[in-house]
């Protein structure tokens, strides 16, 4: 289904039953069906809600490069047309930074029930001396590269230099979306984490590389009501991975009233 905000056509679904919402924002360069079995986990108690946002599967391009906060605006006007005034949000990578420009706000025009954080993102890496000297590289380089000379004189070298530079995401996206992706990445929102009132489950796959286990730990320890149930043998998409072990967690938390986060973390 289709849904026109601002001008936006936005894919959406809706699956499951039940007087409560749940709603999954993405991680970044993913499709909404990627989260089929995360949806499935719950579908049974839950209605469940998944979309893409502008720019990711079949939703329309952002005309301009959007902030993690512009994301954040965009949800609050899906939430009002879709008349969702409470749910539970879960989001993964990306779509946990959404989350917690959210859940920081002083106010919201629907209320935020519980949170899952799923091998989110939101915390500022430390840069190595290494990853210093890599930045400052790639500056110089670019200088050179954006010469009208060395365009006139290489430009398929040119060209080969700059579809190298970056992460996957970075490569595989256009040119507005890879903005969006260096406006999201240089921000650092632990500084919100402190101001989430919501009962947060985080899950991470200790093998994550993209946002590490250590993330997941600063976030523990920053927001107040959260508990950290760690996947063993899983990495970024831990719900794909290990997912007998995600659909444990997430039926453990959401199924039963008042839960333990330490059962949860158990598993």
């Amino acid at each position: 289904m289709f849904l026109n905000i601002d001008g936006y056509e936005i894919n959406y679904t809706v699956t499951g039953k039940g007087e409560q919402t749940l709603v999954i924002l993405q991680g970044w360069g993913t499709e909404l069906t990627v989260y089929d079995s995360v949806a499935a986990c719950v579908s049974d108690r839950y209605r469940v809600v998944q979309f893409d946002f502008p720019g990711f599967g079949k939703s329309t391009e952002p005309a301009e490069p959007w902030s993690v906060e512009d994301y954040a605006q965009f949800f609050i006007k899906f939430m009002d047309a879709l008349q969702i005034r409470r749910a539970s949000l879960l989001g993964h990578s990306y779509g946990g930074r959404v989350i917690i420009r959210l859940a920081a706000k002083e106010s919201l025009p629907f209320e935020i029930d519980r949170i899952v954080l799923v091998d989110s993102a939101g915390v500022l890496p430390e840069k190595t001396a290494k990853q210093k000297w890599s930045v400052r590289r790639y500056k110089f380089l670019k200088k050179i590269v954006s010469m009208k000379l060395a365009q006139a004189i290489c430009p398929e070298l040119i060209e080969e230099w700059r579809n190298s530079q970056g992460s996957a995401d970075y490569r595989n996206a256009t040119p507005i979306m890879r903005q969006c992706l260096v406006k999201a990445v240089n921000e650092d929102l632990t500084p919100l984490m402190p101001k989430i009132q919501q009962d947060t489950l985080l899950v991470w796959g200790d093998q994550d590389d993209a946002t590490p286990l250590s993330d997941a730990k600063i976030m523990e320890e920053k927001i107040p009501e959260s508990g950290l149930a760690v996947i063993h043998g899983a990495g970024h998409y831990c719900f794909l991975e290990q997912p007998q072990v995600f659909r444990r967690i997430m039926q453990s938390y959401f199924r039963t009233e008042g839960t333990d986060r330490k059962q949860i973390e158990e598993n």
